[in-house]
């Protein structure tokens, strides 16, 4: 069973750019690995902000899958859980296109009420899965 992205987190404000009901929210791993040096060459705070401008978004601590990183979660919305949509785990997310290409899809619905953009098929990944306490 997909995970949906724990620990500490951030929640933004809705931002002033976007009206109307928010189609989903995205999740960005900012940790250890993602949103730091280790990835070279992305903006991370222009790709955050260029997600916000889409849809609400909140900063998490490890997705604990380091080896995708820069790691984003589109969450869905109300309407696309109705519809039986799960969270979509994206990796490797270290293009500005492929964030233009998540943020129109948020725009759009994102998961079960949008269709995924075929180019983010090489994007996908599998969530970890949870830890049980033994």
């Amino acid at each position: 069973m997909p995970v949906t992205p724990t620990g500490p987190t951030t929640d933004d404000e809705r931002p002033a750019t976007v009206t109307g009901p928010v189609p989903c929210r995205i999740v960005v791993c900012r940790d250890c690995c993602c949103g730091t040096r280790k990835v070279t060459g992305v903006d991370h705070a222009a790709q955050t902000e260029r997600l916000r401008a889409a849809a609400p978004v909140r900063v998490s601590d490890c997705l604990d899958v380091c080896e995708h990183a820069n790691v984003i979660v589109v969450q869905p919305s109300a309407e696309g859980r109705a519809a039986g949509a799960r969270p979509v785990w994206l990796g490797l997310v270290n293009d500005p296109d492929a964030t233009e290409d998540i943020a129109a899809w948020a725009r759009a619905g994102g998961p079960g009420v949008a269709p995924r953009p075929d180019i983010l098929d090489l994007y996908a990944i599998t969530p970890p899965r949870r830890h049980s306490a033994s």
